[in-house]
């Protein structure tokens, strides 16, 4: 059964919250009958509009990248959103972004993946073989429900969560360093701290299993193109964020340099 809602006039209602930094409704919450599918036909409408008022959309992110989790929500797979050319920062390993127009955001510390050509197999190494780079980055999650209460499906509709994706120094992904890095990148620990405080360590492995194989999920289940970048899901715990904070992602046993991010207004 689908759901009753407008969803053209739920997605003016998304995109107005996030504009005015108001709380809005989750969709489940006012239809136990709005869907995956429903929920991707929002998402297929902010695109929309977002490109019609002069935007480009730079690839996807990833979210709901643990398997425990499908089983306690009944997802069959991962789910996505896109990301968008003023939503991307490119960064040489420092930088700064303003959270001024933010409702509650939070950080996720992510591996980032360009795409360089279809990604075909199932193995780490199959799936690397389609990557043009790979870097660390810092995807900024914001969320317009109240008290950060939602499903799956409106994770979806609004946006992914998605806020703003900082990227560092990408690292160039060649033949010769595939079956390092397909073994590196689910056993490599990040270590996330603020303001010089550790906050939690996570893993590669958090990224089901490892970020290529959630690379090789998303290509999958999705409209994956060459040329997209891809967040390939948090390797920590959600953490809110301040004006005014340093935080600092460090890699061990992974070869990408450390990214730090401080926020501004």
């Amino acid at each position: 059964m689908s759901s009753t809602l407008d969803l053209k006039q739920l997605a003016t209602e998304i995109m107005n919250a996030y504009a005015t930094r108001t709380l809005t409704p989750s969709p489940s919450s006012r239809d136990a009958a709005f869907n995956m599918a429903d929920a991707y036909a929002v998402e297929s409408e902010l695109v929309r509009r977002r490109q019609a008022a002069g935007r480009t959309t730079t690839g996807l992110k990833v979210g709901y990248a643990n398997k425990a989790m499908w089983r306690a929500l009944k997802l069959e797979t991962l789910v996505w959103a896109h990301m968008y050319d003023d939503t991307v920062v490119f960064s040489s390993g420092e930088a700064s972004l303003s959270i001024e127009r933010m409702v509650a955001p939070k950080i996720e510390p992510e591996i980032v993946f360009k795409v360089r050509e279809p990604i075909a197999g199932a193995d780490p190494a199959a799936i690397l073989a389609g990557v043009e780079w790979v870097a660390p980055g810092f995807e900024i999650i914001d969320c317009v429900f109240p008290d950060w209460q939602f499903q799956p499906v409106d994770f979806v509709a609004a946006y992914g969560l998605h806020a703003a994706l900082v990227i560092g120094q990408p690292r160039p992904v060649t033949a010769e360093i595939i079956p390092t890095l397909a073994e590196q990148l689910p056993k490599f620990k990040l270590v996330l701290s603020r303001n010089g405080d550790l906050v939690e360590e996570g893993s590669g492995k958090n990224s089901l299993r490892s970020p290529a194989l959630c690379l090789g999920e998303l290509a999958r289940v999705s409209s994956l193109r060459p040329g997209d970048l891809v967040s390939s899901g948090t390797l920590t715990t959600p953490t809110p964020i301040a004006k005014g904070e340093e935080w600092k992602a460090s890699l061990e046993g992974l070869d990408l340099p450390n990214l730090t991010l401080r926020l501004t207004v």
